[in-house]
Parts: C-alpha cells; structure tokens; sequence
C-alpha cells in the first residue's frame, strides 16, 4: 500500500481513532528506534576512541525517539479536518516540546562533554569553559528564537534591541572582547600552553602559569608573575622554547689566545662538557671555532639541555669548569690590550727639562709691543 493510500485510509476513520492509532504508531516507532539504535550506536562507539561520541550519541538518542514519539500527534493535525481552536494549539504544542526536548539535550551533551574534554591532556583546561558557555549561550538562543517565531510573536523589535544593545556592549567592552578572541586565537593556533617557556618580543622570558580569557601569566626566571593581555599575545611574535621539544641547545662563548693547541683545546672542552651531568649525550656536544678574534681565538661549545630552565645553570657550570681547567692546563684566555708610545718630540719640553721655544703672545692686551722675556737657568721665565 502506497503512502497515498495509508493517508486517505486513516482519512476515513474517525478522528478520535485516526489520532489514537497515529499516537501508538509514532510510540511502536519510537521503541523500535530506541531498541535498534542502541545496538548500532554501541557498534559505533565503540570504534571510536574517548569517551566525547558516547556521550553526544547517548545524548541525543533520548530525543531522538521522544521526538519520533511526539511526530504521531503533529501528523494527526495535518490529516484530519480538526477544528483550528484545537489543531493550532496542539500543533504548536507538539513542535513547542520538540525545540525544548533538544534545547535541553544539547545542552546536558555540552556540559557532559566539556566536563570530560577538561580532563583531557591534549585540550587546554582553560579554554573549555569558554566555548562550553559559548555553545549554551547558542542553543538557547536558537531555542528561544525558534519557540517566539513558533508562536508568532513578532520577534522585529527584539532583532533590533538586540543589534542596539550589541554595539553599545561592543564599545563598552572592546578591550575585553578583543582579549576574549585573542585567547581564543592563541589557543586554536597552539601557541603555548600552561607550562612551557616563551621569550616575548619585550625581552621577558619565563614559564607560563596559567592563561585565563583575558590575559597569560608568565613567571619569569627572578621569580616575577607578568601579566600580558592575550590580545598583545595575539599580534606579537612569541618564542616558545618548549616546543616542538624541550630540550634545547646552549653556547658557551670561550677566547684563546694566538699559539693555542687547538687539538688539545677541542679534547679539553669536550671533556668539560661530557663531565657536566645536566648536559644531554644526545645529540653530542661539539666545538666550532668560530673567527679570528681581535685578541684571541675565538671558540663555541655547543652542548644540549633537557629543559629551557637549565640553560642559565648549565651555562655556569660549563663556565666554572672551563676557567679552572684552563688554568690547569695552562690554556691562556686573552684580554684585550693595546701599546701606547709616547715619543718625547711631542710632548712639550718643559716636562723633560728642555727650553720650551713656543713664542711670545704676539698680540698684547694693551695693544702694545710685545714684552720681552729672559730665559733662566733652570727654564723659568722673568717677564719685564
């Protein structure tokens, strides 16, 4: 039988038992999709890893047949002639519970699942609370909408309060909005988490500790929390010296003087590096000589830490080791230094005890002659 002709058959029944047999139809439908769907949602779950699609399938599979349920009741108002006091109520009762039937199941399946998603160690914990608010505030104001056009209520003047209201929150809070969705930015580009350790574009270098909405906390290596919006974070270029790994490299500058054994130098340097226990064998330390210096030779060790915060004390122990190993071994490290010769035909006589031939003021104050002088014995002068 035609779907056509299942329609004019219930037509010829009475509307009271039309309705009753579409009710029990859509209740038979709804046990039928309850009892199969569990089967394949299982089948279905289970080959997909975490605990997130159980949670949304399982949410939505309670509406699913409820909805199936209630679809009896509309359809009974679009076969038989009821009167339009009772159709447009029923109908837009029915359709009514539907829309708060899937308000209120997606938002439960946003709470559930952010609440599993926030124990996660891929997803920053930060974050999750932010669009789980942002997704609630969604469904229920998709819910709201569709139940006032439902209605007919004439939702125009809302629109427009609304659009108002939004520019004049949008001025009012720019700076936290911008905050809002630079946060969001970092964290969808993967920036940084709580944990790793960045260099911003001002110099300050540190760990971070937590990142909320609107700004990150960095505590940096004097033990000094920073507090930067994320909206700068958003537009500046960060360093982040824990990514893609954490180990990092150092570079202990060293100066030899000219004549060095630079053989015996690199032997010496790998030695120091080798015995450092902070410093990592792999990949191996390695020595580059990098130029000819004005007053030394000038040398690189290059060594491997295993996290960002060991630089700074991997870097003195290497530079301790280095300068008493030196001096063991009688390695010179040059400063510079520069010869000054003074060549006495350009120093005035008088500090060499020579007579100082300079001449007279040619011009008196008086406007004069010049007044004569008498050379002493001992180089003075007797003026006249």
């Amino acid at each position: 039988m035609q779907l056509g002709g299942i329609v004019d058959w219930l037509g010829g029944l009475p509307a009271w038992q039309g309705f009753a047999l579409l009710i029990a139809a859509g209740l038979v439908a709804a046990i039928a999709v309850r009892e199969v769907g569990d089967r394949y949602l299982r089948r279905l779950t289970d080959r997909i890893d975490g605990n997130v699609d159980e949670i949304v399938f399982g949410g939505i599979h309670t509406a699913v047949y409820l909805t199936v349920g209630l679809a009896g009741a509309y359809v009974g108002t679009q076969v038989y002639n009821v009167s339009p006091d009772i159709a447009v109520p029923l109908e837009s009762g029915t359709l009514s519970l539907v829309i708060v039937i899937w308000m209120v199941t997606l938002l439960r399946v946003g709470r559930k699942a952010s609440a599993v998603v926030t124990d996660s160690r891929y997803i920053d914990r930060q974050i999750v609370p932010i669009l789980q608010n942002v997704w609630s505030a969604v469904v229920a104001a998709v819910g709201v909408f569709l139940l006032l056009v439902l209605w007919d209520v004439d939702v125009t003047p809302l629109l427009a309060s609304a659009g108002v209201a939004g520019i004049i929150v949008g001025l009012a809070a720019r700076d936290t909005l911008a905050n809002f969705f630079g946060s969001l930015s970092l964290y969808l580009d993967g920036t940084y988490k709580v944990g790793d350790y960045v260099v911003l574009e001002t110099g300050e270098r540190g760990r971070v500790e937590d990142i909320s909405v609107r700004s990150t906390v960095i505590r940096t290596r004097d033990d000094i929390l920073v507090t930067v919006p994320n909206a700068k974070l958003s537009n500046a270029a960060i360093v982040n010296e824990s990514t893609p790994k954490t180990k990092r490299r150092i570079r202990v500058s060293i100066g030899v003087a000219y004549g060095t054994d630079i053989d015996r130098l690199e032997d010496v340097l790998l030695e120091i590096a080798g015995a450092e226990g902070l410093v990592l064998d792999r990949p191996k330390p390695r020595v580059r000589f990098r130029e000819f210096g004005g007053s030394a030779l000038d040398f690189e060790l290059l060594c491997w830490v295993n996290n960002p915060s060991q630089r700074a004390r991997v870097t003195h122990e290497l530079n301790s080791a280095i300068y008493k190993r030196f001096r063991t071994e009688g390695i010179e490290i040059p400063f510079p230094q520069r010869d000054v010769t003074v060549s006495v035909t350009d120093v005035p006589g008088e500090l060499f005890g020579q007579p100082d031939e300079s001449p007279g003021d040619p011009f008196p104050a008086d406007g004069g002659a010049a007044p004569s002088s008498e050379r002493r014995s001992d180089g003075g002068r007797d003026e006249r």
